[in-house]
């Protein structure tokens, strides 16, 4: 490498929801991690309702390198990262959660990966023993369905974790317009020179997961539908098949009919057939729906979040 990195200065992303028995605690542990470096925070708290916007802003007074972006109203995870990207200034951007779970330790190895030449260094969750069997269960899901169903390829277990030097930050502010936002995706898709680390989560210092189930459905079909027309696809095929099957079940019953005196059967099996066939209907115009839906939400430009208190 002949890039003089001498004098780099570092920007850390933090979005914050409801953390405010963490966030005081992750500024000193990252100042610990990385003695020596010119840092600047830039905390995104999205509309949090207890005391973390006063604590960040305590902080700022304390220390001018930490900046504070508050929403005004919960725009949710993807946006507040996007928020921290286009607010930073660093030569590179390192994003992480605001709850410990990621290892401030891990900075100084990410960093000496950007210094080494890539552009991107994500880290991959390793799994532990205290992961419920039925978190690993819908990761796996996860991350097969959109590896399957995607033009792109996600490592399992790939997270918000992530290095970012300049350059790709201002691709993914200036040149990236759609409003729903899957970045783990985005960076699989976007190339340039990638490698990634391992870690192993800590445990969430304070507060709760802010990741219920329902949500974390509606990331897979957000990252799913955000990369590919797949789905649609599959919908054309469902369509034909049933189609096909119908009619010969169809044929069947006229000739069934015309040709013999035998009365057919099943009031029961027909009622059947009509609601699967009804329920895969709602399914396919489900999908087509997500698709319309996603279009109609990008003609209208809105911003993809507002800010009513900030310090930069």
């Amino acid at each position: 490498m002949t890039e003089n990195f001498t004098g780099s200065k570092i920007s850390i992303v933090i979005p914050c929801y409801n953390e405010e028995g963490n966030v005081e605690l992750l500024y000193k542990k990252i100042k610990e991690s990385l003695p020596g470096y010119a840092i600047e925070f830039i905390f995104v708290d999205d509309n949090s309702n207890d005391n973390t916007l006063n604590i960040l802003e305590v902080l700022s007074v304390k220390d001018q390198n930490v900046k504070f972006l508050s929403f005004s109203r919960n725009f949710g995870h993807q946006s507040a990262l996007r928020a921290g990207l286009e607010y930073s200034s660093g030569d590179c951007v390192i994003s992480m959660d605001g709850d410990l779970q990621h290892p401030p330790e891990l900075l100084q190895s990410m960093i000496e990966k950007w210094k080494e030449g890539y552009d991107i260094v994500y880290t991959v969750r390793k799994d532990i023993e205290n992961v419920s069997g039925f978190k690993k269960f819908t990761a796996s899901v996860f991350y097969n369905l959109i590896n399957n169903l995607s033009d792109i390829e996600i490592k399992q277990g790939a997270a918000d974790f992530r290095l970012l030097d300049k350059k790709i930050v201002r691709v993914l502010v200036d040149d990236i317009t759609e409003y729903h936002l899957f970045f783990r995706g985005l960076i699989s898709w976007i190339g340039y020179k990638q490698t990634f680390i391992e870690y192993i989560p800590h445990k969430r210092h304070s507060g709760t997961t802010k990741y219920s189930l329902s949500k974390m459905i509606n990331f897979a079909i957000e990252g799913i539908t955000s990369f590919s027309i797949r789905p649609l696809k599959l919908a054309i095929l469902m369509g034909v098949t049933i189609s096909f099957l119908s009619a010969i079940y169809g044929l069947y019953a006229v000739g069934m009919a015309l040709f013999t005196d035998e009365t057919l059967q099943g009031w029961a099996s027909v009622l059947v057939s009509i609601l699967f066939i009804g329920g895969i209907n709602m399914i396919l115009i489900g999908i087509v729906g997500e698709y319309i839906g996603k279009l109609y939400i990008q003609s209208k430009k809105r911003p993809y979040f507002l800010i009513k208190k900030t310090n930069v």
